[in-house]
């Protein structure tokens, strides 16, 4: 009997946790299988990239050629992917990973785990995952001008300097819901 009311306290005390985790978990799940189905009417046996990632590699050529006019966005012939040229030079790929939907889903679950009001909830989603958008084609533009200029930094452009943009940015959202807009930070006079 003791151990079913400590059990029982215990969750009530950490109630807010549990119903945190249980909707971030839920929508995530959700989410993430519903894009995984999406992704699965592609055959990457045949090199088949996702819609989604054809407008991402598509609108990144666009943007880069505000700065110039030599840049191709084509379609791979060995794998799944889109080759970024830039001066008829290969400098990068745009693949699944690259479109930053996973990021998006993760994004907006942890945005439905602290939610409060539906309207205000699925506006911040809608506009945030809108920015992150944005902000991913900006970030594999610079990217492919940085891989075009400093080749030899590769690795720590892609797998440092413009990753951490990205999660920067979504991390910064993140703070600015919870102290914010949620609701769940009480305002003191």
């Amino acid at each position: 009997m003791l151990k079913i009311h400590l059990l029982k306290n215990t969750f009530n005390q950490y109630k807010p946790f549990f119903a945190f985790l249980i909707k971030f978990l839920l929508f995530y799940v959700v989410f993430t299988f519903f894009y995984k189905m999406y992704l699965n009417q592609y055959d990457v046996t045949k090199n088949e990239v996702d819609c989604f990632t054809e407008i991402v590699a598509n609108q990144t050529k666009q943007f880069m050629m505000i700065f110039t006019d030599d840049v191709k966005s084509i379609k791979h012939d060995l794998e799944p992917s889109l080759k970024i040229l830039y001066n008829n030079k290969y400098v990068a790929r745009v693949i699944e990973g690259c479109n930053a939907v996973s990021v998006m889903i993760l994004f907006a679950a942890f945005i439905f785990a602290f939610s409060t009001s539906w309207k205000k909830t699925l506006l911040y989603i809608v506009s945030g995952v809108v920015l992150i958008h944005v902000l991913n084609i900006i970030r594999i533009a610079l990217l492919s001008f940085a891989l075009y200029y400093y080749p030899e930094y590769e690795e720590i452009l892609h797998g440092t300097i413009f990753p951490l943009f990205i999660y920067g940015v979504v991390f910064i959202l993140w703070i600015l819901w919870v102290t914010k807009f949620s609701g769940y930070v009480k305002k003191t006079a």
